[in-house]
C-alpha cells in the first residue's frame, strides 16, 4: 500500500502532465487539452508501474509498445516523452544522446520544426511508435504490432532464451470505436487470441458535435466480449488502485486480448470539464487555466512548470525498470548469439531492414512467349523464389489468395493462426481496411509484410497506404485485377482512377510491370527498399512475355522507365509511352509503324516515381524533349499523363468507367487495339508536320 506522501507525489506527476498539456495548447492557440488532462492518471499508471520501456533506447526490440490512437491528444504522449527523458534515435538507428522531446519543443507545440507536431509522427519524434489519426488507425496498427511480437517469439525464442514477450498497449476514444477499421481489427485480434494486446478505451461520452448520445449507443463491452476479448472496467480514470488492478489482470491474461473501459471526464479539473471545445481543437483560455491550476494546487501563473523531483521520479520507476530489463535482455542476447549464431544474425539484419546474402539467387528468368503469363502468376513464382531466403517476409490477402496468388507454397511456410504463431501465410479475412493497418504494425516491428487484394479495393486501404508513405516504412501492397481486363465483373471491379490516386501520394512507389521479366525486376527493386512503401499492380489476364533478344532487357525497371524498342539510329519521330498490359499493345503498334517506315520508340514506364528520381539527363534520353509527337496508352484515367505527353499529346486511356463484357469486346469498345494506337501516332505526326509548316 502506498503512503500518503507517495500518493501526493503521484498526483504531482499527474498534474504536471496535465499542466504541460494545458500550457502547450494555450501557447499554440490550438490543440486538444481535454483528453490529456483526463487520461493523465491512466498513462502515468501504465508508464510508471507496468510499461517495459527503456528511455535510453526507444528502439529496444523487446520493448512494450504504447500507441496513442486518439492522436489529437498528442500532448499526453509528448509530456510523457519529456518527463521520462526518452532519448532521440536517427534513421540509421544511431543514438544521438539528446532528448527526443525538450521543454522548448513543448513550448513550440504545433509549430514549425518542433518535435511536438499536432499529431504524433513516427520517425519525427523518437518514442512515437506509429503515426496516428485518422481515428481507428492507431488501434488497428497495434494489432499488427501484437501479431509481430507473437511471430517473432515463435521464430526467434529458444528454451531458456525468451527474446520476445512484449506487450502492446493502445489508448483510444469514442471516435476510434465508431470508425469501422477498429471493428475489423478488434474482430481479427479476438479471433487470433492475441494475449499480448491491450486497448484502453477512454469512455468520456464526448465528440466534436457534443455528447455521444447524439450518435453512439453501442454497448462496447458486450461487443468486445462477442469478439472474444477480456473486458475490464475502471469507473474512475483517477483511481490509481483500480488502474493498477486492471493492468495486473492484463499482464496475467495470455489467451485473449484485453479491453479496459475507463470512464473519464474531459478536461478533468477544469471548471468546464464537459465542454467539447476542451477536447477538440481549442485552448482552455488563460482564465480557465488559472482556475484549473488553482484546483490542482498549482501556481496559477506558472507556465510549463515542472516541479523538482518529478523527472527523477519517472527515472526511478520507468527508467530504472526499463534499463534493468534492457540490460538483462542484452546479456541474454549475447549468450543467445553464442549458442544460436544464425538466428541472432538474422535478428540483427531484420531489425536493420537488411537482406540476407543470396536472397535473389533463385529469381526466375522467363523465356519469350507470345501467350505469356498473367502478372499475378508470374509474381507468385517470384515471391516464392524470394521468401525462402527472407524468413521475415510474410503476408497474405483479404480473403483473395486464390485470386491474387500471394500464398507462400514452399515447405514449412505454414499459416499464422491462433494455434500456430510461426506460419508465414496470413488470412486477414474480408477486412481490407484492417489488413493495411496491420501491415503497418508489422512493418513498424521490422517484419517485412505484404498484403494483397483486387486493385479496386485499394480504395479501402488508402488511409493506411498514405500512412505507410508518411512514416516511410517499406510495406508491400500487391493488387491484382488491375484494369478493365477484369472483364465480365464490370465497372464495380474495374479500376480506373486508382493508379492516378496512388501516384499522387508522396513517397509511395507504384509499379505496374509489363510482363513476367519486368515483374522479376520489380520485385528486385521492392526488396531493396528500406524507407518507401510500394504498390505492385498486376494483371489477371495473361501478358505476352516479350522477347528480350529483340527488345531491351527488363533491368530498366529499376529506373522506372526505359527504352524498350527503338529506331536503329537517331531520334524517333513519335514516342509510345505505356505501362503494364498495354506495353505489349504498343509493341504491336511499333512493329506496324516500323513496317511503314515510321520511326517510333516504345517506352515502358512501370514506375513514374522511380523515373522522376533519375537524373535529368537520363530522363531526357528516354523521353527526348525535342520529340513532341507522343502517345500514352494505359487502361486507366488520363490524370497525370500530361506531364509526359504534353497538352498536345494523344491519350489512349479510360475517360469513363468500364463495362461488363468479355475482355476482347472491352478492348475494342474503349480503343485499346493496335490500329487505334497506330492511328493516334500518325495523327501526332500530322500535327507535328502542320506545326512545322506553320512555323516556316
Amino acid at each position: 500500500m502506498q503512503t500518503a506522501s507517495q500518493t501526493q507525489f503521484d498526483q504531482l506527476c499527474i498534474n504536471t502532465i496535465r499542466t504541460l498539456s494545458m500550457d502547450a495548447v494555450q501557447q499554440a492557440k490550438s490543440g486538444h487539452p481535454g483528453t490529456p488532462m483526463a487520461l493523465a492518471p491512466v498513462a502515468y499508471c501504465l508508464w510508471q508501474q507496468f510499461l517495459r520501456f527503456d528511455p535510453n533506447d526507444p528502439l529496444w526490440a523487446n520493448r512494450d509498445r504504447f500507441v496513442l490512437s486518439n492522436g489529437h491528444a498528442s500532448m499526453l504522449l509528448y509530456s510523457l516523452l519529456y518527463l521520462t527523458g526518452v532519448k532521440a534515435v536517427n534513421a540509421k538507428y544511431e543514438q544521438l544522446g539528446e532528448p527526443a522531446v525538450t521543454l522548448d519543443d513543448i513550448k513550440h507545440f504545433r509549430q514549425l520544426d518542433s518535435r511536438c507536431p499536432g499529431h504524433p509522427e513516427y520517425h519525427w519524434t523518437s518514442g512515437v511508435e506509429t503515426t496516428t489519426e485518422p481515428l481507428g488507425q492507431g488501434v488497428a496498427t497495434s494489432v499488427g504490432m501484437a501479431i509481430a511480437g507473437q511471430w517473432m517469439a515463435q521464430y526467434f525464442n529458444r528454451p531458456g532464451f525468451e527474446l520476445f514477450n512484449y506487450s502492446v498497449y493502445a489508448i483510444c476514444g469514442d471516435g476510434c470505436m465508431m470508425e469501422g477499421i477498429s471493428n475489423e481489427a478488434a474482430s481479427m485480434a479476438g479471433h487470433l487470441k492475441l494475449g499480448n494486446l491491450c486497448w484502453i478505451y477512454d469512455n468520456n461520452h464526448i465528440t466534436i458535435e457534443g455528447n455521444t448520445d447524439l450518435t453512439f449507443s453501442d454497448d462496447v463491452g458486450t461487443r468486445f466480449l462477442a469478439y472474444g476479448w477480456n473486458v475490464l472496467r475502471v469507473s474512475d480514470a483517477n483511481d490509481l488502485e483500480a488502474l493498477n488492478r486492471a493492468f495486473e489482470t492484463v499482464q496475467a491474461t495470455h489467451d485473449r486480448p484485453t479491453l479496459i473501459i475507463v470512464d473519464s471526464h474531459i478536461g478533468y479539473g477544469s471548471p468546464h470539464k464537459h465542454d467539447t471545445n476542451t477536447a477538440h481543437g481549442e485552448a482552455l483560455g488563460e482564465e480557465e487555466i488559472r482556475l484549473t491550476k488553482r484546483n490542482y494546487g498549482w501556481p496559477e501563473d506558472a507556465q510549463f512548470w515542472v516541479p523538482d523531483g518529478v523527472q527523477a521520479h519517472f527515472q526511478k520507476h520507468l527508467g530504472q525498470r526499463g534499463q534493468r530489463l534492457h540490460q538483462e535482455w542484452m546479456q541474454m542476447f549475447e549468450a543467445y548469439s553464442a549458442r544460436y549464431p544464425e538466428p541472432a544474425a538474422q535478428l540483427h539484419q531484420m531489425q536493420h531492414r537488411q537482406l540476407l546474402d543470396g536472397w535473389d539467387s533463385h529469381l526466375p528468368i522467363f523465356a519469350a512467349d507470345a501467350k505469356g503469363l498473367a502478372g499475378r502468376d508470374a509474381s507468385a513464382q517470384v515471391l516464392n523464389a524470394i521468401a525462402p531466403h527472407i524468413p521475415w517476409l510474410i503476408g497474405g490477402s483479404a480473403d483473395l489468395n486464390p485470386s491474387t496468388k500471394t500464398r507462400l507454397t514452399f515447405d514449412g511456410a505454414g499459416d499464422f493462426s491462433k494455434c500456430d504463431r510461426g506460419g508465414r501465410n496470413f488470412h486477414f479475412g474480408i477486412r481490407e481496411h484492417a489488413m493495411a493497418a496491420v501491415l503497418n504494425g508489422l512493418s513498424l516491428s521490422k517484419i517485412r509484410p505484404y498484403g494483397s487484394g483486387f486493385f479496386i479495393f485499394s480504395d479501402y486501404c488508402r488511409p493506411s497506404i498514405r500512412l505507410s508513405a508518411l512514416m516511410e516504412i517499406p510495406v508491400i501492397y500487391i493488387f491484382t485485377h488491375d484494369s478493365i481486363g477484369v472483364g465480365e465483373d464490370g465497372p464495380t471491379h474495374q479500376p480506373v482512377e486508382q493508379l492516378a490516386s496512388l501516384r499522387a501520394i508522396p513517397g509511395l512507389i507504384t509499379l505496374r510491370p509489363a510482363d513476367a521479366n519486368e515483374i522479376v525486376e520489380a520485385w528486385r527493386v521492392i526488396m531493396q527498399l528500406q524507407h518507401q512503401p510500394v504498390v505492385l499492380v498486376l494483371s489477371r489476364q495473361a501478358l505476352p512475355t516479350l522477347d528480350r533478344t529483340r527488345y531491351a532487357t527488363a533491368s530498366g525497371v529499376a529506373q522506372g522507365a526505359y527504352i524498350l524498342a527503338d529506331v536503329n539510329d537517331g531520334l524517333p519521330d513519335v514516342l509510345l509511352l505505356s505501362t503494364g498490359s498495354e506495353v505489349s499493345l504498343c509493341i504491336e503498334a511499333y512493329e506496324y509503324l516500323k513496317a511503314e517506315g515510321i520511326k517510333a520508340r516504345v517506352v515502358s514506364m512501370p514506375s513514374w516515381e522511380l523515373f522522376e528520381q533519375q537524373s535529368q539527363d537520363y530522363r531526357d534520353r528516354v523521353i527526348p524533349p525535342s520529340v513532341t509527337a507522343r502517345v500514352c496508352v494505359e487502361q486507366a484515367s488520363t490524370f497525370g499523363w500530361g506531364e509526359y505527353v504534353g497538352s498536345q499529346g494523344a491519350r489512349v486511356v479510360m475517360h469513363t468507367f468500364g463495362a461488363s463484357a468479355p475482355l476482347k469486346e472491352l478492348q475494342h469498345k474503349f480503343g485499346f487495339t493496335p490500329d487505334k494506337v497506330v492511328a493516334a501516332a500518325k495523327a501526332q505526326l500530322s500535327i507535328k508536320v502542320d506545326v512545322e509548316s506553320t512555323s516556316k
